[in-house]
């Protein structure tokens, strides 16, 4: 049987007719491929090389989150060193995910992203973890946030002084739908349009974030406006460090902000089937997104610290940028960078519809939602837009019913923790089969007929990304249910504990659908 070896962590054994046997040698280790699954509707092209997955990734994570939680950071931290360690500590923590990410998404190169790795842990009870799953990505709005971000400046940037409006209509809210529509039909109708339109928008937040940068350099240099004192944040070693707080909850709250900011590297895991060469393009775009992403975190910082006092940054409320813009060029500046900021939100819609659209078309496609075949469709463009009309439903749900505040806010948080959870189980997953050593039974995605032996190697480089990245999940998903320090709470008069609770509640909702749907076709 031939062998390639792996410079992943795992080792790739291929045989195209002959049946792969267990451990034990005497029965067929079986495919996850069950009987009921769905027939392909076609095998989409590989259009995705290394420029376009950088941009997936970057425009993923890349949101509006630079130019707002640094002072919440900052506030926390109490100092400029230790709230820029706090940003390094969360790049390191990103990298060793990205590896996590890059292990799996080589050995098992297709659509779908987690949906795959965690079948092959749990393939019994049959597609029960496939229903789990689904439930999460399916019922959760995931761009719905960032397409109001990018409708909320939208209209500040057209009309700064029009009030804000809770009614149904609002231009906010018509906006928002209108920036989904446009989303669903660029990506299920014309997928390259969709993928340039995703590249330049992420081209521009790159020159967006290097504006930031040079206003930080012109503040370094004591370029400010007329009136502006300078703070002098980085003068010394000893006032770097000024102000340093320290005790469990306050370094518990810089970490979750911080590590949620570097969420998003596993997008281009979504899309394996449609990239050219996916295992080596995922090796280098990856890595080449994550050290982008932190040096742009890290001189963003540093811009901010250098054009205003930490009282002014941690008193700025959630746009720290458009202080940087007001103390460097002027108030006139701020409508500008409403403008910057509605683009970098529309290229993280972009992002994540078209990671997500491919998402439910494979579930689809096994067969595990309602309608299936309809969800699985690639009609008329081989594009999965019925996958992405799918989405864009859930998201116009909450667009439309959900008033601000804290209902809103829970949504919002509630999209996050379920990932917190799924990110620990495949991290410490990874290290389980590999220090096991059990071989995992692959079905080749583009005939059917090839069977290959997926055997995991404990590598440092696998270990070491596994435990960090599974103990960081664990922290994110512990946090939530202890009591945060004061002028950290999520809510105003909901309980802190309530969006990791329905976190859970989503997972339970898969598995209540597993019983029902499963057990009645065993009728």
């Amino acid at each position: 049987m031939p062998q390639s070896q792996s410079n992943n962590g795992y080792r790739r054994n291929s045989d195209s007719i002959r049946p792969l046997l267990s451990n034990s040698g005497e029965q067929e280790y079986g495919t996850l491929t069950s009987e009921s699954a769905l027939p392909q509707t076609g095998h989409p092209q590989r259009q995705i090389g290394v420029v376009s997955a950088v941009f997936i990734i970057f425009n993923r994570i890349i949101g509006t989150g630079i130019f707002a939680t640094p002072s919440t950071i900052l506030g926390f931290s109490g100092s400029v060193g230790l709230s820029l360690v706090m940003w390094i500590i969360g790049a390191v923590i990103a990298s060793a995910g990205m590896q996590v990410y890059i292990i799996w998404g080589t050995a098992l190169p297709r659509n779908g992203g987690e949906k795959n790795y965690l079948e092959h842990l749990f393939p019994k009870p049959k597609r029960l973890i496939t229903s789990i799953y689904a439930a999460n990505a399916v019922l959760l709005a995931y761009a719905a946030g960032n397409c109001l971000v990018f409708a909320e400046y939208t209209v500040a940037s057209i009309s700064p002084s029009s009030p804000a409006s809770s009614s149904v209509f609002s231009p906010v809210r018509v906006v928002a739908f209108l920036c989904m529509t446009g989303v669903l039909l660029l990506h299920g109708l014309h997928i390259p349009s969709g993928l340039r339109l995703q590249n330049f928008l992420g081209s521009l937040k790159i020159g967006i974030l290097c504006i930031v940068v040079c206003a930080g350099f012109l503040a370094l240099g004591g370029n400010l406006q007329e009136g502006v004192e300078r703070p002098g944040n980085f003068d010394s070693w000893d006032k770097m460090w000024e102000g340093s707080k320290s005790g469990r909850n306050v370094l518990c709250a810089c970490l979750y902000n911080v590590i949620w900011s570097y969420i998003g590297f596993s997008n281009a895991n979504y899309s394996l089937s449609e990239m050219r060469d996916p295992a080596q393009t995922l090796r280098i775009a990856g890595p080449l997104a994550i050290i982008t992403v932190t040096i742009f975190y890290l001189f963003c910082n540093i811009a901010y610290f250098a054009a205003a006092s930490k009282e002014e940054i941690t008193g700025s409320g959630r746009l720290v940028a458009a202080l940087l813009f007001r103390n460097v060029w002027g108030p006139g500046t701020e409508r500008f960078l409403n403008v910057f900021i509605a683009l970098s939100a529309l290229g993280n819609v972009l992002s994540v519809s078209f990671s997500q659209g491919r998402v439910n078309q494979t579930l689809g496609e096994e067969g595990v939602l309602p309608f299936s075949k309809f969800w699985a469709s690639r009609w008329p463009a081989k594009a999965p837009l019925a996958g992405l009309g799918l989405h864009w439903a859930v998201c116009n749900l909450v667009i439309f019913s959900l008033p601000p505040g804290d209902a809103y806010n829970f949504v919002l948080n509630l999209t996050s923790y379920p990932l917190s959870v799924i990110n620990t189980i495949i991290s410490f997953g990874l290290l389980y089969l590999s220090l096991r050593r059990a071989p995992l039974i692959d079905e080749d995605q583009e005939d059917g007929t090839t069977k290959t032996s997926i055997t995991f190697k404990p590598t440092p480089g696998l270990v070491l990304s596994s435990l960090l990245f599974g103990g960081a999940n664990i922290f994110l998903f512990l946090v939530p249910l202890t009591k945060p320090p004061p002028g950290v709470e999520p809510y105003q008069n909901l309980p802190y504990w309530l969006h990791a609770a329905g976190g859970w509640c989503i997972f339970l909702v898969g598995g209540v659908w597993w019983l029902y749907y499963y057990h009645r076709r065993a009728e």
